[in-house]
């Protein structure tokens, strides 16, 4: 093999290898264990190889000379090759074609290394071995080129252009898929995927790729066959008018040249040159201005309709929406919702309005209290001294300060207890007796 580093280890035990390079048995059920262990190890091999390679298509022959081993020729393969297209891991590369779109047919000249008649002979003869060179496609593998060729093209400045020439494709992509099948298998799988469509116009092919948001491609049509010639006419001018520059500055020099060398009669033709030379620059640019104005107005109008879609389709939504909301509907639920909220107000005053004790009157509990505070004016004079109402004056004089001081105090009691002295001393003999150890029970009251 060309590259020991992707060889499994095993690839270097001679015992093992000679199980694995040994052919299978015609009956699975006799081994399965060793039947389903060599099959797997076979399976992964091709594919991994098959990665490494940047390829997608396998055919036996190839598999034969990458995997000799000491000279000796791996036995199984065929039986690989089969289980794996039973299995749908690969397909021939021929029938892959087919089932996608049979125009590719006109493509595959040449470019297909199994044509489908041939295929489809070696089907009805009921040969069951595998020819050397049939080309198989590892569907894995293929689904990963597509989705990195559409990744690149989406990625490159050519994205702004939905048609591409198969040739810029090439170019653009030749660091993805390494040789031409690998590209059509790519481009074959991208359109059973709806995002690449393709057509031969003029012996030219077409490449018309997806652009972001939409769910699938649609076939080439005559408008953007118009765009494509228009943008490859814009590619043209300017290659064109960069030439013509070019071409002038070089008559320029020259023309300094004559002038240095004294040859004054060569460098007024070189200046007539260069004249010339401009004069068709500028009608050509004049004419990349109005290419570029029309591929301009185009862009425009596709947007256009794109946003008149969007308001069609805004207006489709609001009439489904609004379907039963009318302004009579409109008016009711605000009557309704006004009539609720007003006999809710009326519960909670209901609620909050005494509704426990209805017979109680306001203005009568305002009468009784009325009457409380006249009963407690009718309460006698308490028999406490006045709170004092004449404020402290300041003095000069000690004698001052003392007569002010006098005169706001309180005048003293002169009502008297009613006790007589034969009462005081009654309560005075009662007072020495219970000194001496007697004990008095009643203290004398005064007289009323």
């Amino acid at each position: 093999m060309s590259s020991e580093s992707t060889l499994p280890p095993e690839w270097e035990d001679d015992e093992r290898m000679n199980f694995i390079f040994s052919d299978f048995k015609e009956n699975r059920e006799v081994n399965t264990t060793d039947w389903d262990s060599k099959m797997d190890f076979w399976t992964s091999l091709i594919v991994q190889n098959c990665r490494r390679r940047s390829t997608v298509c396998v055919n036996l022959q190839d598999l034969n000379d990458t995997f000799r081993r000491k000279g000796t020729l791996p036995l199984g393969l065929g039986c690989v090759i089969q289980s794996m297209t039973r299995c749908g891991r690969i397909q021939r590369e021929s029938e892959f074609a087919a089932n996608v779109d049979s125009g590719w047919l006109s493509w595959g000249v040449g470019l297909l290394l199994v044509k489908p008649l041939k295929w489809t002979f070696s089907t009805l003869l009921g040969r069951s071995h595998i020819a050397l060179e049939e080309s198989f496609v590892v569907i894995e593998l293929v689904k990963e080129k597509a989705s990195e060729l559409l990744a690149v093209y989406r990625s490159s400045p050519l994205a702004i252009r939905s048609l591409l020439s198969y040739q810029e494709l090439r170019t653009l992509a030749s660091h993805v898929c390494v040789d031409e099948s690998t590209l059509c298998m790519a481009l074959l799988q991208l359109q059973r995927e709806k995002q690449v469509a393709v057509t031969l116009q003029d012996g030219e092919k077409i490449v018309k790729f997806s652009q972001p948001g939409q769910n699938h491609i649609c076939p080439v049509s005559d408008v953007d066959m118009g765009i494509y010639q228009l943008q490859r006419s814009e590619k043209l001018l300017k290659e064109k008018v960069e030439t013509l520059g070019q071409e002038s500055e070089k008559c320029r020099e020259e023309a300094k040249e004559c002038l240095r060398q004294g040859k004054k009669s060569q460098a007024l033709r070189c200046l007539r040159s260069r004249k010339r030379v401009e004069k068709r620059a500028d009608r050509l640019h004049s004419q990349l201005e109005t290419v570029k104005g029309i591929l301009d107005r185009i862009a425009h109008s596709q947007t256009d309709k794109l946003v008149v879609q969007a308001y069609q389709a805004g207006v489709a939504a609001l009439q489904v929406s609004l379907k039963d909301v009318t302004v009579e509907r409109a008016e009711s639920l605000v009557d309704q919702i006004q009539e609720l909220c007003d006999n809710q107000d009326e519960v909670s005053q209901a609620l909050s309005g005494g509704g426990l004790n209805p017979n109680v009157d306001t203005d009568e509990l305002e009468e009784e209290l009325e009457s409380l505070l006249r009963d407690s004016e009718m309460v006698g004079p308490s028999t406490l001294p006045d709170v004092p109402t004449h404020p402290f004056s300041p003095a000069t004089e000690p004698c001052v300060l003392g007569d002010n001081l006098l005169s706001s105090l309180p005048s003293v009691p002169q009502n008297h207890f009613n006790i007589t002295d034969e009462e005081l001393d009654s309560e005075l003999s009662r007072l020495t007796l219970t000194e001496s150890g007697m004990i008095s029970t009643k203290r004398l009251e005064p007289a009323q």
